[in-house]
């Protein structure tokens, strides 16, 4: 068998090889078991420096980097050069949460004093996606190194080179060998690498796979599970200028041709004429919206998506939107004169039609139109999901409302639903993880407090009775 991953705007090969072994898998595990002691020994002091180190490896080949990103992912190179630019910031935002929030704290006691450490949990394994196959593997990978843990790190199968050029850079950046370790693969090597003997799983993707890791770990309850999943996203449009509504709706909803787990889903707007408004300035804005591949020379907007078989399952997904009612104002499909991981943006009418809650992971947008807005706000929180929402309206009080009743861990006013700050926490509720929030909080699930009671001298303490 035969791994191979190709560049989704051309099919050119990228990188291929073979899949790390069920065997393999076991066998990294025990090499990071082995090395752990020794790693969580050294000073933090040298883990920060070989972490900056790597982080200015990557500003030094931040170019390489992006286009070896567009090249497997198919995504422009403002948009992996953006990626780069996150990967190189988390090293100082991971290294200063780490001392806020995972750091060391004392406070004198009449004994001595009472101190505050966190502590590794050992072997940590991180299952990274496809869409930002450098930024968020690197959101566990940095702070999981910062605690002392080590790592096994398997990447997507879409997106192996991103994954293998890493961990290389962390090595010439003086990484001890088994501190980190990738395995290749798929489904058969991510199963192996969950059912070894691991601390932790640090996961990124699909809401239906954190559903089978849930149900995998619930009789391991001593393994950490920190999941990030995905979303059914509501953005809600109520008032403004439309033509400006419609460049936040179109970035919230099509961006990196809607391959981001917080791009918005469902577009909620008034039933009357301000929405309508709405809604025709974004179909009008989404037919214009260019559309190129990485290395054609001209600015877009959007690129492919990562494989033909993606494309192919969007566009069944949104026949599937059709077939149950909607009305498809934009039907989305394949691109004359593009290859077959190119597709439109979809925008479809789904007022007053019960669709399934779930991620269509591709450029679709879906539009319901209500009296008023707490029929907005009910729409909103009408999903299982809970990631990221928005608000546009001009009015604070609206914006108040919004922000104390939306169920949402990343909420947004008059910014895309997109938008999102690396120094503060990045989650959602319910169907979109399991409530241990990854960027600045991964430090939370990273380490473990240990509470001490410390006094340097002997002595006896008085027994009552006696």
């Amino acid at each position: 068998m035969f791994l191979r991953s190709t560049d989704p705007s051309s099919g050119e090969t990228i990188w291929e090889g073979r899949p790390t072994s069920p065997a393999e898998c076991l066998a990294a595990v025990e090499r990071a078991r082995i090395a752990f002691p020794g790693w969580a020994r050294t000073p933090l002091a040298e883990r920060v420096a070989i972490a900056r180190r790597f982080a200015e490896i990557l500003r030094d080949e931040a170019e390489d980097l992006a286009i070896l990103i567009s090249r497997e992912t198919g995504k422009l190179l403002w948009d992996s050069r953006g990626e780069v630019a996150a990967m190189i910031g988390k090293v100082e935002i991971s290294i200063a949460a780490q001392a806020q929030r995972a750091g060391l704290d004392e406070a004198a006691m009449p004994f001595g004093r009472s101190v505050l450490r966190h502590r590794p949990h050992g072997v940590m394994a991180v299952l990274g996606p496809y869409n930002f196959p450098g930024h968020l593997p690197n959101g566990h990978i940095v702070p999981a190194l910062l605690a002392g843990n080590c790592v096994v790190f398997k990447p997507s199968e879409e997106t192996p080179a991103i994954g293998e050029r890493m961990a290389g850079i962390w090595s010439r950046a003086g990484l001890p060998g088994n501190v980190l370790q990738v395995v290749q693969g798929g489904r058969e090597t991510g199963a192996a690498l969950i059912e070894a003997d691991i601390d932790g799983l640090l996961f990124t993707g699909s809401a239906e796979t954190g559903r089978h890791f849930r149900r995998a770990f619930l009789d391991r309850p001593s393994v950490i599970l920190a999941l990030e999943l995905g979303g059914n996203n509501p953005l809600i449009a109520w008032d403004g200028d439309p033509e400006a509504v419609a460049t936040l709706v179109v970035h919230s909803a099509f961006v990196t041709t809607g391959q981001r787990c917080s791009c918005a889903r469902r577009l909620i707007v008034p039933d009357d004429r301000q929405g309508a408004a709405i809604v025709d300035a974004v179909q009008a804005l989404a037919m214009r919206l260019p559309v190129a591949a990485w290395n054609d020379g001209a600015d877009a907007f959007m690129g492919p998506l990562v494989s033909a078989r993606a494309a192919a399952s969007a566009g069944a997904a949104f026949d599937g939107l059709v077939v149950q009612g909607a009305a498809p104002l934009l039907p989305g499909g394949s691109i004359p004169g593009r290859g077959p991981a190119f597709i439109a943006p979809a925008l479809f009418d789904a007022t007053g039609i019960d669709l399934p809650d779930r991620e269509i992971f591709a450029p679709a947008l879906q539009v319901t139109r209500v009296a008023d807005f707490s029929a907005a706000l009910a729409r909103a929180n009408a999903t299982a999901f809970g990631l990221s929402a928005g608000l546009i309206s001009a009015d604070p009080a609206l914006w108040e409302r919004f922000s104390t009743e939306i169920r949402a861990g990343v909420v947004n006013w008059n910014r895309p639903t997109t938008g999102a700050a690396s120094n503060r926490p990045f989650g959602g509720l319910g169907e979109s993880g399991n409530h241990r929030p990854s960027a600045f909080y991964a430090a939370d699930y990273c380490a473990y407090p240990m509470a001490s009671f410390e006094a340097e001298a002997i002595e006896a303490q008085p027994v009552p009775g006696l």
